[in-house]
């Protein structure tokens, strides 16, 4: 899906919503009917017939005109009225730009708290919701680490591993991102939505692909998996068992391009053994956060030379003939999108960059 600059309408959002609460409409099925129609508001008024054409379940078509999903999406457009709650679609250049490249982004995202963090780079940590202390103590550990040396720390908000981590990178005054297999209206688990509250109050993000009211269901946190590895540059897992869902969003990782990095333990701890096989099968094993930083300066552009230290650094040129998305920068350097983001956060860290409002500028020295 390419990214457009036309701003939505009123009536296109809320057939978006509409499109988006239907029974059986997942990300392919949303980006059928957009690209069959022109827009959710034609794809809403279009026979059934026509859907049922394009290999759509009756039941998609039947539930358009249903009190329950116009209701739903008349409330969703209320509750974006109000500050700090957003809406990013998938092809309108503030979503985010890295998940915009992951086989099925979700064509909805709604967010609580400040979206533009989205656009700075991101590393996610997962691991078991029964960690063991020093399980939980390490995850805070790196996760203060990490978010001092300016990453975003993205989770799922569960308990044990996420929460630590979370917690940990407000604790530094740093920035993390929270991904939820509900609807935020429907949080859960209930015993996290405390740090919530503050994640959001502190300029961080909670986010969710699911229709405000949605409740938990067992096949919602794959989905959310996704979109924890698809946000983030790599995927740091704590402490997991062979049957962890963190394994889980290690592997969509991988699948993902993103880099994956396991932080070995005893043989003798179950929570443990999970890493261990990711280790097995290739990801990096990590003992200091300088394990996850050399791995990722493989994106990187090798530094000058000292001959060559009045070129100036390529993203730096471009930004400061204009402020870029990283998207944009992207583009206009050739880089890779990772490549791009991991040397911002270098930028930044240097002081020589900022990003405002999803949007990067060179600072003057």
């Amino acid at each position: 899906m390419s990214f457009v600059n036309t701003p939505i309408s009123p009536a296109e959002l809320e057939a978006r919503l509409r499109l988006h609460r239907l029974p059986d409409i997942g990300p392919k099925r949303f980006a059928t009917l957009l690209e069959a129609f022109g827009s959710a508001s034609k794809a809403i008024s279009a026979p059934a017939s026509a859907w049922r054409s394009l290999g759509l379940p009756a039941t998609c078509a039947e539930a358009r005109r249903c009190p329950v999903v116009r209701d739903g999406a008349s409330h969703a457009m209320r509750w974006l009225e109000r500050p700090a709650q957003h809406l990013l679609m998938w092809d309108q250049p503030d979503y985010p730009a890295l998940l915009a490249q992951i086989p099925d982004p979700p064509p909805l995202l709604f967010v609580a708290g400040d979206p533009s963090i989205l656009e700075k780079p991101q590393l996610a940590m997962v691991g078991s919701r029964r960690a063991s202390r020093p399980g939980m103590d390490t995850a805070a550990a790196f996760s203060r680490s990490l978010a001092g040396a300016g990453f975003v720390i993205t989770s799922g908000l569960a308990l044990g591993i996420d929460a630590a981590a979370h917690q940990a990178a407000l604790d530094v005054g740093g920035l993390t991102v929270g991904v939820l297999g509900t609807g935020l209206e429907n949080f859960y688990p209930q015993r996290n939505q405390r740090l919530a509250d503050a994640m959001i109050a502190s300029g961080s993000a909670v986010l969710s692909e699911f229709p405000l009211d949605a409740g938990p269901s067992a096949s919602n946190f794959p989905r959310r998996n996704r979109i924890i590895s698809g946000l983030s540059l790599g995927v740091l897992v704590v402490e997991a068992s062979v049957a962890s869902g963190s394994l889980i969003t290690a592997r969509l990782a991988a699948e993902q391009g993103r880099e994956v990095y396991a932080i070995p333990g005893s043989i003798h701890h179950p929570g443990a053994r999970g890493c261990h096989q990711l280790i097995r099968d290739g990801a990096v094993l990590v003992e200091t956060i300088e394990h996850i930083l050399e791995a990722l300066r493989g994106w990187q552009q090798p530094l000058l030379n000292t001959a060559a230290l009045a070129v100036e650094h390529p993203l730096l040129a471009l930004l400061h003939a204009a402020p870029h998305t990283s998207e944009a920068l992207a583009a206009s350097s050739g880089w890779t999108l990772p490549k791009v983001l991991a040397t911002l956060t270098e930028l930044e860290i240097e002081g020589r960059a900022v990003c405002e409002n999803g949007r990067w500028l060179a600072r003057s020295s």
